[in-house]
Protein backbone atom coordinates (compact mmCIF):
# COMPACT_ATOMS: atom_id res chain seq x y z
CA UNK A 1 0.00 0.00 0.00
CA UNK A 2 1.86 3.13 -1.63
CA UNK A 3 1.95 6.01 0.68
CA UNK A 4 1.48 9.87 -0.60
CA UNK A 5 0.75 13.66 1.03
CA UNK A 6 -1.45 14.29 -1.65
CA UNK A 7 -4.94 12.59 -1.38
CA UNK A 8 -6.43 11.55 -4.40
CA UNK A 9 -8.51 8.89 -5.50
CA UNK A 10 -6.57 6.23 -7.37
CA UNK A 11 -9.45 3.61 -7.97
CA UNK A 12 -13.16 4.22 -8.48
CA UNK A 13 -15.41 1.05 -8.95
CA UNK A 14 -19.64 1.69 -9.17
CA UNK A 15 -21.86 -0.70 -7.16
CA UNK A 16 -25.21 -1.19 -6.43
CA UNK A 17 -27.43 1.29 -4.64
CA UNK A 18 -25.90 4.57 -7.14
CA UNK A 19 -22.91 4.71 -4.39
CA UNK A 20 -19.79 4.30 -5.09
CA UNK A 21 -16.86 2.70 -3.74
CA UNK A 22 -13.34 5.06 -3.74
CA UNK A 23 -9.77 4.17 -2.43
CA UNK A 24 -8.66 7.30 -1.54
CA UNK A 25 -4.81 8.34 -0.58
CA UNK A 26 -3.66 10.16 2.65
CA UNK A 27 -0.78 10.81 4.33
CA UNK A 28 -1.03 7.81 6.31
CA UNK A 29 -1.75 5.47 3.71
CA UNK A 30 -4.82 4.42 1.85
CA UNK A 31 -8.43 4.26 2.75
CA UNK A 32 -11.63 3.13 1.44
CA UNK A 33 -14.90 4.95 1.56
CA UNK A 34 -18.22 4.16 0.20
CA UNK A 35 -20.25 6.98 -0.85
CA UNK A 36 -24.14 7.01 -1.09
CA UNK A 37 -26.26 9.62 -2.11
CA UNK A 38 -26.30 12.71 -3.78
CA UNK A 39 -22.95 14.08 -2.96
CA UNK A 40 -24.63 17.74 -3.23
CA UNK A 41 -26.44 16.88 -0.34
CA UNK A 42 -24.76 17.42 3.68
CA UNK A 43 -22.80 14.82 4.61
CA UNK A 44 -23.15 12.13 7.44
CA UNK A 45 -19.67 9.96 8.12
CA UNK A 46 -19.79 7.12 9.63
CA UNK A 47 -16.48 4.79 11.30
CA UNK A 48 -17.26 0.84 12.03
CA UNK A 49 -16.22 -1.65 14.57
CA UNK A 50 -13.14 -3.35 14.99
CA UNK A 51 -12.88 -5.84 12.45
CA UNK A 52 -16.46 -5.15 10.21
CA UNK A 53 -16.69 -3.28 7.79
CA UNK A 54 -19.35 -0.33 6.62
CA UNK A 55 -21.74 -3.02 4.79
CA UNK A 56 -22.38 -5.19 7.69
CA UNK A 57 -21.85 -2.59 10.53
CA UNK A 58 -24.79 -0.15 9.39
CA UNK A 59 -27.12 -2.29 7.32
CA UNK A 60 -29.57 -3.26 10.25
CA UNK A 61 -29.99 0.35 10.47
CA UNK A 62 -29.87 1.96 6.82
CA UNK A 63 -32.13 -0.98 5.11
CA UNK A 64 -34.91 -0.05 7.93
CA UNK A 65 -37.41 2.04 5.72
CA UNK A 66 -37.58 4.77 7.93
CA UNK A 67 -34.19 5.27 8.21
CA UNK A 68 -33.82 5.33 4.33
CA UNK A 69 -36.73 8.27 4.41
CA UNK A 70 -34.84 10.15 7.05
CA UNK A 71 -31.27 9.85 6.49
CA UNK A 72 -30.71 8.82 2.52
CA UNK A 73 -33.16 11.86 2.35
CA UNK A 74 -30.89 14.18 3.96
CA UNK A 75 -27.62 13.08 3.83
CA UNK A 76 -24.98 11.64 1.61
CA UNK A 77 -23.72 9.15 3.69
CA UNK A 78 -19.41 8.45 3.62
CA UNK A 79 -18.80 5.18 4.87
CA UNK A 80 -15.37 5.08 6.12
CA UNK A 81 -13.50 1.89 7.18
CA UNK A 82 -10.40 1.22 9.13
CA UNK A 83 -7.25 0.35 7.10
CA UNK A 84 -7.43 -3.21 5.13
CA UNK A 85 -11.34 -3.95 6.63
CA UNK A 86 -12.92 -3.18 3.37
CA UNK A 87 -14.27 -5.65 1.11
CA UNK A 88 -11.86 -7.73 -0.81
CA UNK A 89 -8.85 -6.10 1.09
CA UNK A 90 -5.39 -7.52 0.75
CA UNK A 91 -3.20 -7.78 4.09
CA UNK A 92 -1.13 -4.57 4.32
CA UNK A 93 2.15 -4.86 3.91
CA UNK A 94 4.17 -5.58 6.90
CA UNK A 95 6.08 -2.21 5.59
CA UNK A 96 3.46 0.24 6.13
CA UNK A 97 4.20 1.45 9.50
CA UNK A 98 1.48 1.16 12.54
CA UNK A 99 -1.07 3.62 12.47
CA UNK A 100 -1.95 5.22 16.45
CA UNK A 101 -5.55 6.32 17.13
CA UNK A 102 -4.68 10.27 16.25
CA UNK A 103 -3.25 8.86 12.35
CA UNK A 104 -6.60 7.07 12.08
CA UNK A 105 -8.54 10.74 13.35
CA UNK A 106 -6.39 12.51 10.47
CA UNK A 107 -7.38 9.97 8.09
CA UNK A 108 -10.98 11.13 8.39
CA UNK A 109 -9.80 14.53 8.66
CA UNK A 110 -7.72 14.06 5.20
CA UNK A 111 -11.05 11.85 3.27
CA UNK A 112 -13.24 14.90 4.11
CA UNK A 113 -10.80 17.27 2.39
CA UNK A 114 -10.33 15.18 -0.74
CA UNK A 115 -14.48 15.05 -1.16
CA UNK A 116 -14.61 18.87 0.05
CA UNK A 117 -16.29 18.54 3.38
CA UNK A 118 -16.77 21.26 5.45
CA UNK A 119 -19.06 20.35 8.38
CA UNK A 120 -20.48 16.57 9.19
CA UNK A 121 -22.45 14.56 11.34
CA UNK A 122 -20.82 11.72 12.10
CA UNK A 123 -22.06 8.24 13.24
CA UNK A 124 -19.57 5.39 14.72
CA UNK A 125 -19.36 2.09 16.55
CA UNK A 126 -17.26 1.22 19.37
CA UNK A 127 -14.01 1.73 18.10
CA UNK A 128 -15.38 3.65 15.10
CA UNK A 129 -16.75 5.57 17.47
CA UNK A 130 -13.47 6.53 19.22
CA UNK A 131 -11.46 7.72 16.46
CA UNK A 132 -15.00 10.31 15.20
CA UNK A 133 -14.94 11.58 19.16
CA UNK A 134 -11.50 11.99 18.54
CA UNK A 135 -11.70 13.61 15.27
CA UNK A 136 -14.42 15.71 16.63
CA UNK A 137 -11.48 17.02 18.86
CA UNK A 138 -9.37 17.53 17.12
CA UNK A 139 -11.22 19.78 14.12
CA UNK A 140 -14.24 20.56 16.51
CA UNK A 141 -15.62 23.50 13.75
CA UNK A 142 -15.80 20.17 11.37
CA UNK A 143 -18.16 18.13 13.35
CA UNK A 144 -21.77 19.55 13.85
CA UNK A 145 -22.62 16.17 15.86
CA UNK A 146 -22.21 12.81 16.94
CA UNK A 147 -24.54 9.83 16.61
CA UNK A 148 -22.16 7.21 18.74
CA UNK A 149 -23.03 3.76 19.20
CA UNK A 150 -21.53 1.75 22.04
CA UNK A 151 -18.87 4.46 22.23
CA UNK A 152 -15.58 4.31 24.31
CA UNK A 153 -13.73 7.24 25.59
CA UNK A 154 -11.26 6.11 28.26
CA UNK A 155 -7.91 4.30 28.07
CA UNK A 156 -8.39 0.88 28.30
CA UNK A 157 -8.64 -0.61 31.73
CA UNK A 158 -5.72 -3.60 32.33
CA UNK A 159 -8.26 -6.15 32.15
CA UNK A 160 -9.13 -5.21 28.33
CA UNK A 161 -5.38 -4.10 27.46
CA UNK A 162 -4.48 -7.47 28.39
CA UNK A 163 -8.04 -8.99 26.80
CA UNK A 164 -6.36 -7.68 23.56
CA UNK A 165 -3.39 -8.65 23.59
CA UNK A 166 -4.29 -12.60 23.56
CA UNK A 167 -6.70 -10.98 20.83
CA UNK A 168 -3.90 -9.66 19.05
CA UNK A 169 -1.89 -13.03 19.63
CA UNK A 170 -4.71 -15.40 18.31
CA UNK A 171 -4.88 -13.11 15.19
CA UNK A 172 -1.15 -13.15 14.58
CA UNK A 173 -0.64 -16.93 14.89
CA UNK A 174 -3.95 -18.19 14.16
CA UNK A 175 -5.59 -16.07 12.09
CA UNK A 176 -9.44 -15.37 12.23
CA UNK A 177 -9.73 -19.11 14.60
CA UNK A 178 -13.11 -20.06 16.24
CA UNK A 179 -11.93 -19.19 19.32
CA UNK A 180 -11.16 -15.38 18.31
CA UNK A 181 -14.41 -15.01 15.82
CA UNK A 182 -16.35 -16.58 19.32
CA UNK A 183 -14.69 -13.51 21.40
CA UNK A 184 -15.58 -10.79 18.55
CA UNK A 185 -19.06 -12.06 18.82
CA UNK A 186 -19.43 -11.22 22.49
CA UNK A 187 -18.24 -8.01 21.82
CA UNK A 188 -20.56 -6.68 19.45
CA UNK A 189 -23.57 -9.16 20.42
CA UNK A 190 -26.09 -9.87 23.63
CA UNK A 191 -25.87 -13.55 24.91
CA UNK A 192 -29.83 -13.82 23.89
CA UNK A 193 -29.29 -12.65 20.14
CA UNK A 194 -26.14 -15.01 19.87
CA UNK A 195 -27.97 -17.81 21.59
CA UNK A 196 -30.84 -17.09 19.11
CA UNK A 197 -34.09 -18.69 18.82
CA UNK A 198 -34.35 -22.94 19.98
CA UNK A 199 -30.60 -22.32 20.00
CA UNK A 200 -30.59 -21.49 15.98
CA UNK A 201 -27.98 -18.64 15.43
CA UNK A 202 -29.80 -16.06 13.19
CA UNK A 203 -29.39 -14.84 9.99
CA UNK A 204 -27.25 -11.57 11.53
CA UNK A 205 -25.13 -13.94 13.47
CA UNK A 206 -24.29 -16.32 10.43
CA UNK A 207 -23.79 -13.41 8.39
CA UNK A 208 -21.16 -11.91 10.79
CA UNK A 209 -19.40 -15.02 10.98
CA UNK A 210 -19.20 -14.50 7.31
CA UNK A 211 -17.79 -11.27 7.24
CA UNK A 212 -15.09 -12.09 9.77
CA UNK A 213 -14.26 -15.13 7.61
CA UNK A 214 -13.06 -13.12 5.10
CA UNK A 215 -11.18 -10.41 6.73
CA UNK A 216 -7.68 -10.15 6.90
CA UNK A 217 -6.44 -11.31 10.89
CA UNK A 218 -3.36 -9.16 9.89
CA UNK A 219 -5.13 -5.75 9.31
CA UNK A 220 -7.89 -6.21 12.31
CA UNK A 221 -4.79 -6.77 14.55
CA UNK A 222 -4.02 -3.79 13.26
CA UNK A 223 -6.77 -1.38 13.91
CA UNK A 224 -7.63 -3.34 17.21
CA UNK A 225 -3.86 -3.12 18.64
CA UNK A 226 -4.42 1.15 17.33
CA UNK A 227 -7.56 0.77 20.13
CA UNK A 228 -5.70 -0.90 22.71
CA UNK A 229 -3.30 2.02 22.56
CA UNK A 230 -5.84 4.76 22.94
CA UNK A 231 -5.70 7.84 25.26
CA UNK A 232 -8.25 9.28 27.70
CA UNK A 233 -10.61 11.80 25.96
CA UNK A 234 -12.64 12.60 29.25
CA UNK A 235 -11.10 16.31 29.53
CA UNK A 236 -11.65 16.89 25.69
CA UNK A 237 -15.04 15.85 25.90
CA UNK A 238 -15.59 19.05 28.13
CA UNK A 239 -14.04 21.28 25.46
CA UNK A 240 -16.58 20.16 22.68
CA UNK A 241 -19.38 21.97 20.91
CA UNK A 242 -21.18 20.02 18.99
CA UNK A 243 -24.48 17.57 19.68
CA UNK A 244 -24.16 14.33 20.63
CA UNK A 245 -26.29 11.15 20.74
CA UNK A 246 -25.43 8.24 22.15
CA UNK A 247 -26.81 4.41 22.17
CA UNK A 248 -25.69 1.47 24.00
CA UNK A 249 -26.69 -1.78 24.75
CA UNK A 250 -27.31 -2.84 28.33
CA UNK A 251 -25.40 -6.02 27.89
CA UNK A 252 -22.64 -4.28 25.74
CA UNK A 253 -19.19 -4.41 27.99
CA UNK A 254 -19.22 -1.01 27.05
CA UNK A 255 -22.03 -0.14 29.41
CA UNK A 256 -20.03 1.64 31.99
CA UNK A 257 -18.07 3.56 29.91
CA UNK A 258 -20.81 4.77 27.18
CA UNK A 259 -22.64 6.30 30.16
CA UNK A 260 -19.97 7.35 32.00
CA UNK A 261 -19.59 10.02 28.68
CA UNK A 262 -22.77 11.60 29.01
CA UNK A 263 -22.04 13.99 31.82
CA UNK A 264 -18.87 14.64 30.48
CA UNK A 265 -20.00 16.44 27.46
CA UNK A 266 -20.09 20.79 27.67
CA UNK A 267 -23.41 22.78 27.37
CA UNK A 268 -25.92 20.52 28.01
CA UNK A 269 -25.78 19.02 24.70
CA UNK A 270 -25.83 14.88 24.94
CA UNK A 271 -28.77 12.47 25.35
CA UNK A 272 -28.41 8.46 26.32
CA UNK A 273 -30.40 5.69 24.83
CA UNK A 274 -29.84 2.30 26.64
CA UNK A 275 -31.45 -0.72 25.14
CA UNK A 276 -32.55 -3.32 27.53
CA UNK A 277 -31.11 -7.06 26.09
CA UNK A 278 -29.08 -5.50 23.82
CA UNK A 279 -25.13 -5.67 22.92
CA UNK A 280 -23.09 -3.48 21.39
CA UNK A 281 -24.01 -3.11 17.75
CA UNK A 282 -27.36 -1.80 18.39
CA UNK A 283 -26.93 -1.05 14.48
CA UNK A 284 -27.75 -4.66 13.71
CA UNK A 285 -28.72 -6.05 17.17
CA UNK A 286 -31.87 -3.68 17.41
CA UNK A 287 -31.97 -0.92 14.84
CA UNK A 288 -35.36 -0.24 15.27
CA UNK A 289 -34.43 1.16 18.78
CA UNK A 290 -32.65 3.84 16.88
CA UNK A 291 -35.12 4.95 14.71
CA UNK A 292 -37.34 7.71 16.60
CA UNK A 293 -34.38 9.13 19.09
CA UNK A 294 -32.46 9.94 15.63
CA UNK A 295 -35.55 11.78 13.97
CA UNK A 296 -35.48 13.90 16.59
CA UNK A 297 -31.74 14.42 17.01
CA UNK A 298 -31.74 15.66 13.61
CA UNK A 299 -34.99 17.94 14.04
CA UNK A 300 -32.68 20.04 16.00
CA UNK A 301 -30.66 20.34 12.79
CA UNK A 302 -33.94 21.25 10.98
CA UNK A 303 -33.69 18.13 9.12
CA UNK A 304 -37.11 15.67 8.47
CA UNK A 305 -38.22 12.45 7.37
CA UNK A 306 -39.46 11.75 3.46
CA UNK A 307 -43.37 12.47 3.95
CA UNK A 308 -44.67 10.05 1.57
CA UNK A 309 -42.81 7.02 3.65
CA UNK A 310 -45.04 4.99 6.07
CA UNK A 311 -43.00 4.36 9.40
CA UNK A 312 -42.83 0.51 9.77
CA UNK A 313 -42.22 1.43 13.67
CA UNK A 314 -45.16 3.45 14.52
CA UNK A 315 -48.01 1.07 13.38
CA UNK A 316 -49.62 3.38 10.41
CA UNK A 317 -48.86 6.84 13.23
CA UNK A 318 -48.13 9.88 11.41
CA UNK A 319 -44.55 11.15 12.45
CA UNK A 320 -44.49 14.59 14.57
CA UNK A 321 -43.65 17.59 12.99
CA UNK A 322 -40.18 18.52 13.29
CA UNK A 323 -41.08 21.87 12.81
CA UNK A 324 -42.40 21.98 16.62
CA UNK A 325 -39.50 20.62 18.68
CA UNK A 326 -36.08 21.92 18.23
CA UNK A 327 -34.27 19.33 20.70
CA UNK A 328 -34.72 15.79 22.60
CA UNK A 329 -36.40 15.53 25.30
CA UNK A 330 -37.10 12.06 27.71
CA UNK A 331 -41.33 12.55 27.14
CA UNK A 332 -39.95 12.68 23.02
CA UNK A 333 -38.07 9.69 22.77
CA UNK A 334 -40.75 7.55 24.91
CA UNK A 335 -41.64 4.51 23.42
CA UNK A 336 -45.19 4.50 24.99
CA UNK A 337 -45.84 7.83 23.88
CA UNK A 338 -45.30 7.50 20.22
CA UNK A 339 -47.29 4.23 20.09
CA UNK A 340 -44.45 2.09 18.83
CA UNK A 341 -42.91 -0.95 19.81
CA UNK A 342 -40.02 -1.47 20.85
CA UNK A 343 -37.37 -3.35 23.34
CA UNK A 344 -37.45 -1.53 27.10
CA UNK A 345 -35.63 1.34 26.46
CA UNK A 346 -34.40 4.34 28.77
CA UNK A 347 -33.92 7.81 27.52
CA UNK A 348 -31.94 10.57 29.38
CA UNK A 349 -31.80 13.94 28.09
CA UNK A 350 -29.82 17.28 28.93
CA UNK A 351 -30.21 19.65 25.94
CA UNK A 352 -30.71 22.76 26.16
CA UNK A 353 -32.98 24.32 23.96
Amino acid sequence: MAESSDSVSIDIDMVPLGGKECLVKTSKGSVSVFVCGDQEKPALVTYPDVALNYMFCFQGLFFCPDAASLLLHNFCIYHIDAPGHELGAHEISSDVPLLSVDDLAEQVAEVLDFFGLKKVLCLGVTAGAYVLTLFAMKYKERVLGLILVSPICKAPSWAEWLYNKVLMNLLYFYGMCGVLKECLLQRYFSKEFRSGEHGEESDIIQACRRVLDQGQSLNVMRFLQAINERHDLTDGLQNLQCKMLIFVGESSPFHAESVFMMPQWAKKSCALVEVQACGSLVTEEYPLAMLIPIEFFLMGFGYYRQPHFASSSSNGSNPTSPSSHSCIAPELLSPESLGIKLKPIKTRADIEI
